[in-house]
């Protein structure tokens, strides 16, 4: 394929990867909106948001398996299409339960697009240009993220709660132009059937895990459905993984993680991911609620935040030829770091300046992490296994940052609703503050109590800042295990696919590697 024509096609692919960034914050800043033009409840708007990222997270692991079977570009043009459907559904629907039932048809699109888009790259790119490649995609995912509440609250500034949709459909139909036009067919000629039964345990154990994680925090751990959902998915995934043990020709590719290089990189994706979701939970309600921002001025006060990204995405692919993958990831864990222990010193009186600090080195240390980290495990998968290696790792990823939302949002609850005073406030009204800080200061506000906004203020900033606290001692855990355990593409003196082919080994395959990304 000609040099104009791969960049092209990747110019493509990122603009349609980019609604999956969108998607993953776009309708927080609605919620409200959605509640009052459609009566949804608590829970539908619960639902609203968890059934794209459920659906997203476990339909991911046969999404690569399908991908090397069928044909890469074949899938992913499904999984554009079915995204572009899902947003016009999303568009002209007027109930909760059809709007939850759009977010899941987007949510399936968004599993085939993100590891498929990425099992492309070898095929368009190699050496140094895969790393610029992988920079490029990383950066785009990351983008969305930002964006979502810059462009949900324009949009809602100046349209209908609809009108969040309308923005996917002409950036997926330059993905889906790009992807007929500009990108080559590639599959494994052989990889075997698809085994329904692996896939049904596949979706439904990540399904009823990602459920439980998601919803225990609201309906409390011992809750009997919770503990009986993500029990009765950990028994699936271990029921896939005991039968994929038995199969010639495994959808899951447990194999591919003998490969010290894949691993580890992997485990640090992970735990970035974990880091940045981590923040990018807090980071928003503390802009709006604390600081008194809008849902625009909101979007555009987290900006440093991609800068902080894209001013490393671009010296990254020297810096890894010239350092190797190891420094960089560690530097990057430990600037991710820094930047959570700055954020976790903020309080009530704190001004954005101070914020804006924090938010460009956290950009600064998550590019320095997933970028290389994402390149190397990528450059790793022997040849034949990119779609399957793509679809573990963006599973894992999924699946980790749904963890850490869920376990750091406990965390913030917890501390908040210990913290926050409600003292002289009448039993039912102090209920019903307990629930967020944003009731807390409807309460306070209905009932004339300016403590009690004060303290649900006080209280927030200090949950804020204990998850905060957390997310850098995991980061600096991480860092101290990457400088020990994660190989060193120098020391190797191997090409990527040198080293896939010399350290991954045909034995019975079986678990997707992970090799890609995205909810940085």
């Amino acid at each position: 394929m000609a040099v104009k024509n791969r960049w092209l096609a990747l110019i493509g692919l990122t603009i349609s990867v980019l609604v999956i960034g969108f998607d993953t914050t776009i309708l927080n800043v609605a919620l409200p909106t959605l509640a009052a033009e459609t009566g949804a409840s608590q829970g539908e708007l619960q639902w609203i948001v968890d059934s794209y990222a459920v659906v997203y997270a476990a339909a991911m692991l046969p999404a690569g398996f399908l991908g090397d079977r069928f044909g890469r570009r074949k899938l992913l043009l499904t999984g554009l299409v079915i995204f572009l459907g899902g947003s016009v559904i999303g568009m002209l629907v007027d109930t909760p339960g059809a709007l939850i039932g759009a977010r899941t048809v987007m949510g399936l699109g968004a599993a085939l697009i993100m590891p498929l888009t990425l099992s492309t790259i070898p095929t368009l790119f190699k050496g140094e240009e895969q790393t610029k490649a992988i920079a490029i995609i990383t950066v785009g995912v990351s983008i969305g993220l930002p964006l979502g509440p810059l462009i949900s609250g324009w949009l809602l500034d100046h349209f209908w709660w609809g009108s969040v949709f309308v923005i996917n459909i002409p950036l997926v139909a330059i993905g889906i132009i790009a992807c007929a036009l500009l990108i080559p067919e590639t599959k494994d000629p052989t990889a075997p059937r698809v085994d329904m039964i692996s896939t049904v345990l596949g979706i439904l154990g990540l399904s009823a895990f990602v459920y439980g994680v998601i919803e225990g925090p609201a309906q409390g751990w011992g809750d009997p459905v919770i503990l009986g959902s993500m029990i009765g998915g950990v028994l699936m995934v271990v029921g896939l993984v005991l039968r994929e043990q038995r199969l010639p020709r495994p959808m899951v590719d447990l194999e591919l993680l003998r490969n010290p290089t894949f691993r580890w990189n992997t485990v640090f994706l992970i735990l970035g991911t974990f880091v940045f979701m981590g923040l990018m939970f807090v980071l928003p309600q503390y802009l709006q609620v604390i600081q008194g921002h809008d849902a625009f001025g909101t979007g555009v006060r987290m900006m440093p935040l991609v800068a902080g990204m894209i001013v490393v995405a671009k010296i990254v692919p020297p810096l890894t030829l010239k350092l190797g993958t190891r420094p960089l990831v560690v530097a990057g864990l430990l600037i991710m770091s820094l930047a959570m222990f700055l954020g976790s010193t903020t309080d009530t009186a704190t001004g954005y300046g101070f914020t804006v600090v924090w938010m460009v080195l956290t950009g600064l240390g998550v590019s320095l992490v997933m970028v290389p980290a994402l390149d190397t495990a990528l450059g790793v998968l022997p040849k034949g296994k990119e779609g399957t290696g793509s679809g573990l790792n963006t599973t894992l990823r999924q699946v980790g940052g749904a963890i850490g939302i869920a376990l750091l949002g406990s965390v913030l609850n917890a501390v908040f609703t210990g913290r926050l005073d409600t003292g002289g406030v009448p039993p039912e009204a102090a209920g019903a503050a307990e629930e967020s800080v944003v009731a807390a200061q409807t309460v306070a506000g209905q009932l004339d109590l300016p403590a009690l906004a004060a303290s649900a203020e006080s209280a927030f900033v200090h949950g804020m800042g204990t998850v905060l606290l957390l997310c850098g001692i995991a980061g600096i855990v991480a860092a101290v295990l990457a400088a020990v355990k994660l190989p060193d593409s120098r020391e190797t003196g191997k090409t990527a696919q040198e080293a896939a082919e010399a350290e991954v080994r045909p034995l019975p395959e079986a678990l997707p590697g992970l090799a890609d990304g995205a909810r940085p």
